[in-house]
Parts: structure tokens; C-alpha cells; sequence
């Protein structure tokens, strides 16, 4: 299979919201997707860029995504965290997903961070197995604590 990684541009970003949403129907969450082209674009290529991402395509389609960005650790210093490692559902199990996890993993060396972070969904076994053989732990008494817009704006009011 003749796939090519490269940095993400902004005439990608229709195809990486796809893929996006692809993700979110395959984690059970089809209408959770909020963000749009025009975000993606504007939050990824203006003159501070919150994210970077890179793309895996063959024959000029989209067929998957790392999606990363600093993070600051009081502990580490600057991090970088593993937002979506996103493989379309045709091309799983043909190393495109390895390929992409191996490009973060080398840019998080260029860049001289001190960790890489993500976040998997404890029924993602598949998902789990790969990162515990390729030598992450996966850490288990801590929790993904998140408060939605909904949540923000009630705190707020209340206090």
C-alpha cells in the first residue's frame, strides 16, 4: 500500500472533518461533532496555531489523522498531547495507524518534549493492546475529569 504522512494544509481540512466525524459515530457519539471547516482553519493556520495535525493519504484521499498540540505539565514542562490518531474503518490494520503514532511520536522528539499524553475509551481494547505494546502506560487511577459550555455558564451563574 502506497500511502504518503505528511503535514496537514488548509485545503485538507474538509477531509479531516470527516474523519473527525467518522471517529465520533465509531466512539457512539455521531452528533457530537461541533467544530467546523472553517475552525479547523482558522485554529490550525492562523499566526498561532492551537493545533498541528498530520495527514496519511493515498491516491490523494485523506485516510487518516494525528491531530496534536502543546500542553504545559508543572511537573515535565511542555508536552504534547495526542488528541485523535484517526485511521478510516477500510484502511485499519494495514499500519497506517502505526505510521501516523510513529510520526507524533518523532515530532514530539524534534520538539524536546518531556511526554506525550492521550486519552483512550477503556472499551477501545484494540486501541489499548497497541499502545501497551508499543511501551505506553496507560494510567489508571486518574480520571478525564471535563466540564461542558452548558456546565461553564451554570458554575459561572451560580457563583
Amino acid at each position: 500500500m502506497g500511502y504518503i504522512i505528511r503535514d496537514a494544509e488548509v485545503k485538507d481540512m474538509g477531509q479531516v472533518l470527516s474523519l473527525i466525524q467518522e471517529l465520533a459515530t465509531f466512539e457512539k457519539e455521531p452528533d457530537a461533532v461541533e467544530v467546523t471547516v472553517e475552525e479547523l482553519i482558522k485554529e490550525g493556520f492562523g499566526e498561532h496555531p492551537l493545533f498541528h495535525c498530520f495527514v496519511a493519504e493515498v491516491n490523494k484521499e485523506i485516510v487518516g489523522i494525528a491531530l496534536v498540540y502543546y500542553r504545559f505539565s508543572t511537573w515535565k514542562g511542555r508536552s504534547i498531547h495526542l488528541e485523535d490518531l484517526i485511521v478510516k474503518e477500510s484502511m485499519r490494520g494495514t499500519g497506517l495507524g502505526s505510521a501516523l503514532y510513529a510520526e507524533v511520536m518523532k515530532y514530539a522528539k524534534s520538539k524536546g518534549v518531556r511526554r506525550v499524553e492521550w486519552v483512550v475509551l477503556d472499551w477501545n481494547q484494540n486501541a489499548i493492546d497497541f499502545y501497551e505494546k508499543s511501551g505506553a502506560k496507560l494510567l489508571k487511577d486518574w480520571y478525564l475529569v471535563q466540564m461542558d459550555q452548558e456546565g461553564v455558564q451554570a458554575f459561572i451563574s451560580k457563583n
